[in-house]
């Protein structure tokens, strides 16, 4: 335990700057008596104490005012007009609202003049969003050059699973927006695909723990939104940039007896380009990035020891070459200054070729009982085509807006498979042909108040995901049989929410409702034997979620939260197909799996000071069907045992922990900065009954564990004005169903100079850089126990350079 505090105690040495803010606020002057516009009357903005200056402005025509790029903070706005009595109001920026509109303020006729007052304001410092962090990824050198997932690393909270999804303070249940809107790249359900989205053109990414009711219910984790950079200045601007790497440097375990073995110093090359030009009402952007490379995404040892004695080891080593282009742009069109028009684009399309030799041998005497080879041909793509309209009303920030979106995603996957050994000869061949087709349309509207603002929103989506099986068995083929050749799966989802917020000078309260009535059906071949029902429910919910912040003074704020939340299964998760990518392990869906609901509760208080800042959050959220793989054997081949891995609800479970996070500038040229997040993982007992290949029980113990995870960051300036920066990543051991996840450990380093008068940007990074972040799990299943070890690419070392114009 002293170790593990001092270790806590060394890490707590920063994390993520939260960026500072403005708002916006306006108003009408009116005469009191006649309720006549007054124009060209004076507004001046004062703060609050020391009654200086801030900023002014003058009325139009109307009586309307208008003033942008206030800092946070309180402050007493004058009104005055010659003739007319002047008024004040005091106003309370803290950062939760970003624009304010003070309504119809009304000055008294007086024959006194309004004398001249001149005031100057302080700047806060504080930040109120206690809810969400952002951080830029120009300030991720260490990552640099790397994927989105590369680059969410170091950020707190944020963890990675055996099959590459983003896992926030202990769960997978994730959603992924693209600018604020869901799509095929990453997924409508739970997240996926930010392993395949290159970081450069990215301007930050944001965690949300504690998302208001105007955002879907689904996610109980949290929400994390990639923005794409955009360019605001007018003409052409942007940058090009390239980066080059090599992969998998170094074998944390020896391979088994193979020929090929798995790919090792993987060359990478990804160019990329942002461009954004402006020019009177119209501007236009555009990113693209092309990946080129040899990787190694999976590298998954199993020793699997049974209860009648044999104990087997086996490799699955997913030998990549892939090629990935990215297209994301549109146009942004003003039509006048209260309407505007984007339309944009996104085009993914990828194609990797996996190659395998997997060897099946026995421990106890050293001799390779299978031999298998395979082989996966697939290419994805990814469509997303949307146009957004918004209009401002005359009061700044009363917003309409209304958003129609179409995404298409598309899997096409071979699998060529070859056993040669004494069990078996022979060759099968599978496809899986899916396309997801979703539309939606949806619709916002805002409206400031006088201490807050109020949001209404509606929408409708459609989803058909029809997935095409094709089988062509072999001689003694593998593949089971009678599964069908189709499924069709669709979801209907109709939603609106309310969401209210009060600011006030020492509390701030933001209450929301969400109602969603969602229709689902899953339409199973009718030749399949395993599962003989379809699927077709619906359900109506409802999710409130609220927040209560106490400004206990202008560095400290203190916030509670409520949320209720949902997690559907995706078609991933439902597929009835099993994945073969090794014979003895096979992952597989289940088309009856039910969606999970959470509650959360959650304390946050931030504490800020002039060079740093200490957020510190209590959470606990309870977990009712939540849905996960259990581990299952299938003996009805009486030549080797299979081990499935199956999708199925079991039963309830709890998540309680706390956040830190600690940013100190400790010197102009020395940054650090830490997060700690520690949790308890309760699983409750569960019995549950498995359908596939055939009906059998299988029972989750319970299991009460703790765990944690800390990170520290160092930014440091370097002579020849070189930056570096120096992150380390520990994550504890876990309970997970049937067993514990083990600890695991990265130290990444990077460099960065910027050359060519500041245009242009030279990096070197390297992840991983002792080799030590795999992932490792021992599990208990009915009769037998295995060890799980995913020796996955995590080693890299990148070279990038770009250049800005």
């Amino acid at each position: 335990m002293l170790r593990i505090f001092i270790s806590i105690i060394f890490i707590l040495s920063t994390l993520g700057l939260f960026s500072q803010e403005t708002i916006t606020v306006s108003g009408q002057l009116l005469d009191a008596e006649t309720e006549e516009p007054l124009p060209f009357a004076n507004v001046a903005v004062h703060s609050f104490g020391s009654n200086t200056l801030v900023t002014g402005s003058m009325t139009d025509d109307n009586g309307r005012f208008e003033m942008q790029e206030i800092p946070f903070g309180k402050y007493e706005i004058y009104f005055s007009f010659i003739g007319y009595a002047g008024s004040d109001q005091t106003l309370l920026a803290g950062g939760l609202n970003s624009v304010f509109d003070l309504g119809k303020i009304k000055l008294s006729p007086s024959a006194e003049a309004l004398k001249e007052v001149q005031v100057t304001g302080k700047q806060a410092t504080t930040n109120s969003d206690l809810n969400k962090k952002s951080f830029s990824l120009a300030d991720n050198i260490a990552q640099s050059g790397g994927s989105v997932l590369d680059a969410m690393k170091t950020m707190p909270g944020v963890a990675f699973d055996q099959e590459g999804k983003v896992v926030l303070r202990g769960s997978d249940k994730v959603v992924v927006l693209i600018d604020g809107k869901q799509s095929s790249l990453t997924g409508f359900g739970n997240q996926k695909g930010l392993g395949n989205i290159p970081a450069s053109n990215i301007e930050k990414i944001e965690i949300i723990n504690n998302p208001s009711a105007k955002y879907d219910a689904n996610g109980f984790a949290g929400i994390v939104n990639i923005v794409y950079k955009k360019e605001k200045q007018t003409g052409l601007n942007g940058d090009v940039g390239l980066s080059y790497g090599l992969g998998a440097l170094g074998k944390r375990k020896l391979d088994t007896k193979t020929d090929l073995g798995s790919f090792s110093n993987n060359q990478k090359l990804i160019p990329s380009i942002n461009l954004n030009y402006r020019k009177g009402k119209l501007n236009y952007f555009l990113q693209s990035e092309f990946i080129l490379q040899e990787a190694l995404p999976n590298n998954e040892f199993t020793t699997r020891n049974y209860d009648d004695g044999r104990n087997i080891i086996s490799q699955v080593p997913e030998n990549r070459k892939q090629f990935r282009s990215i297209i994301n742009g549109g146009i942004d069109y003003d039509l006048d200054e209260n309407n505007s028009f984007t339309l944009s684009g996104l085009y993914d399309r990828e194609k990797h070729i996996d190659t395998s030799q997997v060897a099946f041998i026995n421990l106890d005497n050293n001799i390779r009982n299978r031999f298998y080879n395979w082989q996966e041909e697939e290419v994805t793509r990814y469509i997303n085509a949307a146009i957004s309209y918004r209009h401002k009303f005359e009061q700044a920030g009363h917003t309409l807006s209304a958003n129609a979106q179409y995404t298409q995603g598309l899997e096409d996957e071979t699998y060529s498979l070859n056993d040669s050994s004494a069990v078996r000869i022979g060759r099968d061949k599978t496809n899986i042909r899916a396309i997801e087709n979703t539309t939606s349309l949806s619709t916002d509207y805002i409206r400031p108040l006088k201490n807050g603002r109020i949001e209404l929103g509606a929408k409708l989506r459609v989803r058909r995901l029809p997935v095409d099986y094709t089988i062509t068995p072999g001689n003694n083929s593998i593949i089971y049989p009678d599964l069908g050749t189709y499924s069709d799966w669709g979801e209907n989802l109709y939603a609106g929410y309310v969401n209210y917020l009060l600011e006030k000078e020492k509390y701030d309260i933001e209450a929301g409702l969400r109602a969603e009535q969602t229709e689902v059906f899953y339409d199973v071949d009718p030749a399949n034997t395993y599962y003989p029902n379809n699927d077709k429910y619906d359900y109506f919910e409802l999710f409130p979620s609220i927040r209560f912040t106490y400004k206990l003074n202008d560095n400290n704020k203190l916030s509670a939260f409520y949320n209720r939340r949902i997690d559907r299964p995706g078609e991933p998760e439902l597929r009835i197909f099993p994945k073969y990518d090794d014979p003895e392990l096979l992952k597989v869906g289940n088309p009856y799996l039910r969606p999970q609901f959470t509650d959360a509760i959650e304390l946050a208080h931030k504490y800020s000071w002039g060079t740093g800042s200490l957020f510190s959050a209590l959470y606990h959220r309870m977990i009712q069907d939540q849905y996960m793989r259990i581990f299952s054997i299938d003996d009805s081949n009486p030549d080797y045992n299979i081990v499935n891995r199956i999708y199925q609800n079991t039963g309830s479970a709890t998540n309680t922990g706390i956040e830190l996070l600690f940013s100190q500038d400790i010197t102009n040229s020395f940054k650090m900065s830490a997060s700690f997040n520690g949790y308890i993982n309760t699983i409750d007992t569960y019995q549950g009954t498995l359908l596939f290949p055939f009906e059998r029980p299988f029972i989750i113990n319970e299991s009460t564990d703790e765990a944690w995870d800390a990170k520290l960051t160092s930014e440091f300036k370097l002579p020849l004005e070189i930056s570096a920066q120096l992150t380390g990543v520990y994550y504890s051991a876990k309970n997970i169903p049937q067993g514990e996840q083990l600890s695991r450990s990265s130290i990444d380093v990077g460099l960065k100079k910027n050359i060519w008068e500041n245009k242009g940007e030279l990096t070197l990074a390297a992840t991983d850089i002792f080799n030590t972040f795999g992932i490792r799990q021992e599990l208990d299943g009915e009769g037998f126990s295995a060890r799980y070890e995913n020796y996955y690419e995590t080693q890299i070392v990148r070279l990038g350079i770009k250049y800005r114009f």
